[in-house]
């Protein structure tokens, strides 16, 4: 069974010419859940299932992301686990690959690993050596920008493999956090700052 959760949307909207579209930063901000104090205290988590569960707001923050890159990239990558779903969706509508990069012991050839602080402990994501070809331009994709250090170790690793990161893309950019900072040099598309 196909169920709409929203209206669907009007397709001249649903292709914008940069992830700078009003409409996309309202269907988000309307659509994502705000969960406070999660995983821990003091933390106000931004959940944007909602968002992906909406199958005409996924298609509008698919497209305006892939549209700010278009021609710029060979592959995807998504960084586990929402950043598969943001990532294999803009693969599909780009016809490129999708590279998994994922936590620590998931993925079972020889990888490399990268650890990195988070806003709330320590965690650590491999890639697979081999899956991507050296000067692959790669696009990476996430649900959130926070400190950086997620997407900082997703790209050092793709680096590692001899890829070019074309770009880093995001629903969600929370302006508190030191996460552009933290990735100097690098072109950064947010679709909404909170």
């Amino acid at each position: 069974m196909n169920k709409t959760l929203s209206a669907p949307v009007n397709p001249s909207e649903s292709n914008p010419e940069t992830a700078n579209n009003p409409h996309v930063s309202a269907v988000v901000e309307r659509l994502c859940a705000t969960v406070p104090d999660y995983p821990e205290p003091g933390i106000v988590f931004k959940d944007l299932t909602p968002v992906f569960a909406d199958g005409p707001a996924l298609k509008l923050v698919v497209d305006s992301i892939v549209a700010k890159f278009a021609g710029k990239f060979d592959a995807v990558a998504g960084v586990e686990a929402r950043g598969f779903l943001l990532a294999a969706a803009a693969a599909y509508a780009t016809g490129t690959g999708v590279i998994t990069i994922r936590k620590a012991g998931k993925l079972p050839r020889d990888v490399y690993a990268e650890s990195y602080a988070l806003e709330y402990g320590e965690a650590t994501l491999e890639l697979h050596q081999e899956d991507v070809p050296a000067g692959t331009r790669v696009l990476i994709l996430d649900d959130v920008l926070a400190t950086g250090g997620t997407l900082g170790a997703a790209a050092t690793l793709l680096e590692r493999t001899g890829a070019v990161v074309a770009g880093i893309g995001v629903v969600l950019e929370i302006d508190a956090l030191p996460g552009r900072e933290n990735l100097p040099g690098r072109e950064i598309v947010s679709l909404l700052h909170v």
